[in-house]
């Protein structure tokens, strides 16, 4: 006997499998980004101009989130949740599977640069879709009383992607020369993204919609434009739960694409083993979001966030000690921090959704979650960079603090359901 389109494996497993194919094709961008792109794509003779150019290309995809939102909000919130989820997969993998065929600087000038740049649009742009839809898919099928731990289920795509993405570069290290892996190994991750959006597609397929949806649906229409009713009539909770998620992206960002840049940069760590460091480190983001699911049922989302937000703030002041320290203390400070974003992450799935009624829910939460990645993801590694080199790691610190602190102040403002 099949299992229904909808039963809860089948969910889950969906709204997973599709986040963690998006995180893996943001994260190999992050760490190419981090490692090689500035002297292939972006070459120049002032010292530190390339990396920073390389991370100026990785915001790219943040500025075009927003509008990935709106677009697929739109259909998401008048189509249904399934056919945009998967058109929002399709644009996102071909862009990342694009890249690998990308030629140099070397080979076409700066006809190299602009076509990365493109395809990190594409991918933003698909991306932008993404979140929010596969959020939609769990907790509108969520049983009641289990809306956050169903919620968590496309967070826990971010440890997985991660995992994928940086243990393929770091078997590729240590399979292939430095001069191998910069001429074309760099290449095959985004190459094997291929197969991960072909599961992804085969997994979303065999879904039907949420029942929440189709229910609004069966009592009212929906909005002609489901952006402007959402501005209408909502922009409150759009404001403060994009203020909400700053603290996640910040996090993440900082303890991965800057922190493996610093690390093997300006530290001098062997690109493997700063790898191995992040590796160790992510188990504790997975820990994290489990946690916070259990606890957002159990108390409220918003508690949560509100915790995590308060532990970021204490992991944020230690960084100059400990991320500029030995082996021991760079894989505390990246674990710790992986931890406090389980928190400030895990909820976002069940929280971000509950500010916002059915039929215009996938453009709110896509739009406040995406705006929060310009804001705290977009300029982040290319900031802490800047403020690394020019006034220490201690800045970098209160940089994330402040974000941790924006996130607060979003959550004291807005009160929601669990």
């Amino acid at each position: 006997m099949t299992a229904p389109p909808n039963a809860p494996a089948r969910v889950l497993g969906a709204s997973l499998v599709g986040t963690a194919v998006e995180f893996y094709d943001f994260y190999i961008y992050a760490t190419a980004a981090a490692l090689v792109f500035g002297p292939l794509f972006f070459p120049s003779d002032q010292p530190g101009l390339d990396q920073l150019l390389s991370y100026a290309s990785f915001s790219v995809a943040f500025f075009a989130r927003p509008l990935g939102a709106v677009a697929f909000g739109h259909f998401g919130d008048k189509v249904g949740r399934k056919s945009t989820l998967v058109a929002s997969l399709l644009i996102m993998g071909l862009s990342t599977f694009a890249i690998a065929f990308l030629p140099t600087y070397a080979l076409i000038g700066w006809g190299a640069p602009v076509l990365l740049c493109l395809l990190r649009f594409g991918q933003g742009f698909g991306l932008g879709g993404e979140w929010g839809g596969a959020a939609l898919l769990a907790v509108e099928n969520a049983p009641e009383g289990k809306r956050a731990r169903y919620g968590m289920f496309p967070q826990l795509g971010a440890p997985i992607g991660f995992i994928a993405s940086n243990g393929l570069f770091l078997l590729l290290g240590l399979w292939l020369s430095d001069a191998e892996f910069v001429e074309w190994g760099w290449r095959l991750p985004f190459l094997g993204s291929a197969l991960l959006v072909g599961v992804g597609l085969w997994v979303r397929l065999k879904l039907t919609e949420t029942p929440a949806f189709a229910e609004a649906l069966a009592h009212e229409a929906p909005p002609n434009v489901p952006f402007a009713a959402l501005m209408r009539g909502h922009w409150r909770e759009v404001l403060c739960g994009t203020l909400a998620a700053i603290a996640c992206f910040a996090i993440f960002y900082l303890t991965t694409a800057f922190a493996l840049g610093y690390g093997t940069k300006t530290l001098g760590i062997p690109r493997e083993t700063f790898l191995q460091y992040q590796l160790i480190a992510i188990l504790f983001l997975a820990a994290g979001i489990l946690v916070s699911g259990v606890l957002s049922d159990r108390y409220s989302a918003r508690l949560v966030l509100m915790t995590g937000c308060g532990l970021t703030i204490a992991v944020a002041l230690s960084i100059a000690p400990l991320l500029g320290g030995g082996a021991g203390e760079i894989i505390l400070f990246l674990s710790a921090a992986l931890f406090a974003m389980g928190l400030v992450y895990g909820p976002l799935g069940a929280w971000l959704p509950s500010l916002f009624p059915p039929l215009v829910r996938y453009s709110g939460a896509s739009v406040a979650f995406n705006m929060a990645g310009v804001l705290g993801g977009g300029l982040a590694p290319l900031l802490a960079q800047s403020l690394a080199d020019r006034y220490g790691l201690a800045a970098v610190g209160y940089y994330l603090a402040a974000c941790a602190a924006a996130s607060l102040i979003g959550l004291l403002s807005l009160r929601a359901a669990k």
